[in-house]
């Protein structure tokens, strides 16, 4: 027995200190591996649980490490507009086939990140928009031209594809476990000087009414964002993605501590919308609304504080053949409180075309649902 417990002893000793090699030499080794998911059709990874907004004392080497090979920059080229006079004859005449109303090709310059192992690239619609040619540089300094599977201008986001092997793919996260002060990386190409990797903390969350996009949901962030960093990655301390880059506030062009990203859960609910339909659907009842103030609540004889007042009604939208009207307020979108624009256009555009919906409504004194079945909301029409 003395001779079993001994060797039992040993065995154990030996095997503890092996595994405080690996991990101190090798310590992605015994790292806990994200598992597979999907998203729509897409298999991407999502980090487990307990990973998601841990927090790491000390050096964030391993989580830039991590992330920033699966953060990609996007170049972008687009060809000069012709002289709408060149087809004239009298102009041939003159200038043959010179173009003096040609000017150079135009270029553009973003970041991206890799989220699937089959090409999919998340980046913002405005790094892409426009362009006649997409160049995508992985960190490992391969090249491949990428084509857009799909935008979505409302939020700002754009899913890429290229085809190329053995991608590296980050991890997604919870972008709705962050909380104010949470350490963040921001990673993408700045002014394309090359891969660059800030850190800061979330200064703020759920920031709207910026006027940059439709529907606004942002992570503020001082980690420094600049020129080039559009459509890269914001992660926590573990590597896995938190957001997309997305705008800064600036004065001079260059960060002053004002960034904002797009939350991943957003990024993800577009990306299933694109991949599955081709487009994001959203809903639209077809109202007028404005915050509640002093004038109109006198106005319109309103006597609660709370949702958004509604001032116009399209007569044959949703809406108007539901019974909505002027002076209405609505408090509840399908039982979630509003208490701004923003928030009943967010709430709104979430529901599904066709299928009614509850609109919590306080009329006058009295407060009633309403059924309203919404229909498609259409994509403003670009600039010609």
């Amino acid at each position: 027995m003395r001779k079993f417990w001994l060797l039992f002893s040993q065995t154990v000793t030996v095997l503890v200190a092996a595994f405080f090699v690996v991990a101190t030499l090798k310590p992605q080794w015994v790292e806990r591996r994200p598992f597979s998911a999907s998203v729509g059709s897409v298999a991407v990874l999502e980090a487990p649980a307990m990973q998601r907004g841990a927090s790491q004392a000390g050096s964030f080497s391993s989580a830039a490490k991590i992330a920033s090979a699966a953060v990609v920059s996007i170049n972008t080229s687009k060809a000069a507009a012709k002289n709408p006079h060149s087809g004239d004859p009298w102009f041939k005449f003159f200038y043959g086939d010179q173009d003096p109303g040609q000017g150079e090709p135009q270029g553009g310059l973003g970041s991206g990140v890799i989220i699937s192992a089959s090409g999919y690239i998340l980046t913002n619609n405005h790094v892409v928009e426009g362009a006649d040619e997409i160049e995508v540089v992985l960190a490992d300094a391969r090249k491949a031209k990428a084509k857009v599977i799909g935008t979505d201008p409302d939020t700002d986001l754009a899913i890429l594809k290229v085809e190329l092997d053995k991608l590296p793919v980050i991890v997604l996260g919870n972008s709705d476990a962050l909380q104010v002060g949470d350490p963040v990386l921001a990673i993408g190409n700045p002014f394309g000087v090359g891969q660059t990797v800030t850190g800061g903390i979330v200064s703020a969350l759920g920031r709207n009414r910026l006027g940059i996009n439709t529907f606004e949901n942002f992570i503020q962030t001082d980690a420094a964002i600049n020129p080039g960093n559009s459509g890269g990655a914001l992660v926590d301390t573990t590597g896995a993605l938190m957001g997309i880059n997305t705008a800064i506030y600036s004065r001079s062009g260059g960060s002053m501590g004002i960034g904002f990203a797009i939350p991943v859960s957003t990024a993800k609910q577009v990306l299933e919308s694109i991949v599955k339909d081709g487009q994001v659907t959203r809903g639209w009842i077809g109202v007028e609304p404005q915050e509640l103030n002093a004038e109109l609540m006198e106005t319109f004889n309103v006597k609660t504080k709370e949702g958004v007042i509604i001032t116009g009604v399209l007569q044959n939208g949703p809406a108007g053949q539901a019974g909505i009207k002027p002076g209405d307020v609505i408090t509840a979108v399908n039982g979630k409180a509003v208490g701004n624009v923003t928030e009943l256009l967010a709430a709104v555009a979430a529901l599904k075309p066709g299928v009614a919906a509850p609109l919590s409504v306080q009329r006058a004194e009295k407060s009633t649902d309403i059924s309203v079945t919404p229909a498609k909301r259409q994509r403003p029409k670009a600039p010609e």
